[in-house]
């Protein structure tokens, strides 16, 4: 398969308004750590835990849990997809506003849309399938998927693995920006996630809301002629 032109999306603070959901989730997941014995130390606060947000897994408790038992760390990663998965059905958050407009839409002119997201891969099915998204999307790429080290690598599989030619890269976080750029893609910098002052630097382009992507792609027109 050849993709002309494709859109890559991560998904926390780029789709998913997440902290509503991974805080509490991580707070969860660290009274667990403490009531099984794992861990003795204290529940990271709501900054930390924003922070973390676009991390890998193993980046993430390394990060919240230094110096911890390969034991504490497996057990975190069970607490932690189950409550994630759990608060996902519990409806505790929701997408951006506009946002599954603007995928349906997307999707509707010919576009080939992918999530390239460094979170774990039941994680990244179980939000598509709660807000009815998967329709819209080629393929879900996940870190927890591939085990990828970086975005860099997990953005350079998916290019690869679809011959994509052409595409653009939409993210809130710096390793979106540099996910795009060390591939060659096009990037979309959303200032309305977590990012902080100075981290979306180096975007092609800066939006504050997330239907202006579609003010952004100009390939948009090459993609309907195609189809034509």
């Amino acid at each position: 398969m050849s993709i002309p032109y494709a859109v890559l999306f991560d998904m926390d603070g780029t789709l998913l308004q997440t902290e509503r959901l991974s805080t509490p989730a991580f707070q969860r997941t660290f009274e667990q750590l403490r009531q099984n014995g794992l861990w003795d130390g204290p529940t990271p606060d709501k900054t930390e835990l924003i922070n973390i947000l676009g991390m890998t897994i193993d980046q993430v408790w390394k990060k919240l849990l230094p110096d911890a038992s390969e034991e504490a760390i497996q057990a975190a990663d069970t607490f932690l997809i189950k409550n994630e998965i759990q608060l996902i059905h519990e409806r505790v958050t929701d997408l951006y506003p506009g946002v599954f407009e603007t995928l349906r839409d997307l999707h509707a002119k010919g576009v080939a849309l992918f999530i390239a997201s460094n979170g774990q891969e039941e994680y990244i099915d179980a939000l598509c399938e709660e807000y009815g998204l998967k329709p819209f999307f080629t393929d879900l790429y996940s870190a927890g998927r591939f085990r990828t080290r970086t975005k860099n690598d997990l953005v350079a599989k998916l290019i690869a693995d679809y011959q994509v030619q052409k595409a653009a890269m939409v993210g809130d976080r710096h390793s979106d920006v540099e996910a795009g750029t060390s591939n060659g893609l096009f990037t979309i910098g959303c200032d309305f996630g977590f990012a902080n002052p100075g981290e979306l630097d180096g975007a092609d382009v800066i939006i504050t809301k997330f239907p202006q992507i579609l003010d952004h792609l100009p390939e948009l027109d090459t993609v309907r002629q195609s189809q034509t």
